[in-house]
C-alpha cells in the first residue's frame, strides 16, 4: 500500500493513504445517515489520530467536487451528507478499511453528534461567587420543557467546567440517578 498522505499527528494504525481517507469519510456519512457538521467530522477523525487535518479537508473538497458528498447549511453550520455515489463507494469498499479504524471513527462521530445535540437541548450556566467559587446551574430540558434545574457550588473554575462537560455527556443519567435516589 502506498502512503501518499501527510502523517503528522497520525497514530499507529491511522490512515496514510488519501483513497482510504476519502473512503472513510463516505463510510462515516453513510453510516450516521444525518447531516454531519464539518467540525464534527474533523474532530472524529483527529481525536484518535486517524487522519491528518489537511488531508481530511482535501478529501472532503475532492468528494464534493466529484459528487460523492454534498454540503448544505444547517443552523448556520456547513454539514455534509453522502450522495448516491458516496454511498456506493462506502458499500463496496468499506471492508478495505481496518475494522478498528471504522469503529473508532464512527463511535467518535456519534459521541460528538450526541454531545452537540445535548448542548443544544440543555443549558449549563457557570457564575462566579463573591468567595472565589462558582455556582453551576444545570438545566435538563425535553421538548422545550424544563425537567430539572440543579445548582451546585464548586471551589474553582476547572471543577465547574468538569461538571458542565460530564453533565452534557449524559444529562439523562444524572436525572435518572436523582429520581432513583429520591424514590427508593
Amino acid at each position: 500500500m502506498d502512503f501518499d498522505a501527510f502523517d503528522q499527528g497520525i497514530e499507529l494504525g491511522g490512515l496514510r493513504n488519501r483513497d482510504d481517507i476519502r473512503l472513510l469519510i463516505c463510510y462515516l456519512l453513510k453510516t450516521v445517515d444525518k447531516p454531519v457538521e464539518k467540525s464534527q467530522l474533523n474532530d472524529s477523525l483527529l481525536a484518535n489520530g486517524i487522519a491528518n487535518y489537511f488531508e481530511i479537508n482535501q478529501a472532503v473538497e475532492e468528494l464534493i467536487s466529484n459528487g460523492s458528498i454534498a454540503v448544505q447549511t444547517v443552523d448556520g453550520e456547513d454539514c455534509y451528507t453522502a450522495l448516491g455515489r458516496g454511498r456506493e463507494i462506502a458499500d463496496s469498499l468499506s471492508s478495505d478499511l481496518p475494522r478498528t479504524v471504522r469503529e473508532n471513527a464512527v463511535n467518535s462521530l456519534i459521541e460528538s453528534m450526541t454531545l452537540k445535540a445535548s448542548e443544544r437541548e440543555n443549558e449549563v450556566d457557570i457564575q462566579p461567587t463573591a468567595d472565589g467559587g462558582y455556582v453551576v446551574t444545570l438545566k435538563l430540558k425535553s421538548m422545550g420543557a424544563e425537567l430539572m434545574k440543579l445548582e451546585l457550588y464548586t471551589v474553582d473554575l476547572s471543577q465547574a467546567q468538569l461538571l458542565k462537560k460530564n453533565f452534557l455527556k449524559d444529562p439523562v443519567k444524572l436525572y435518572s440517578s436523582i429520581i432513583a435516589g429520591l424514590t427508593v
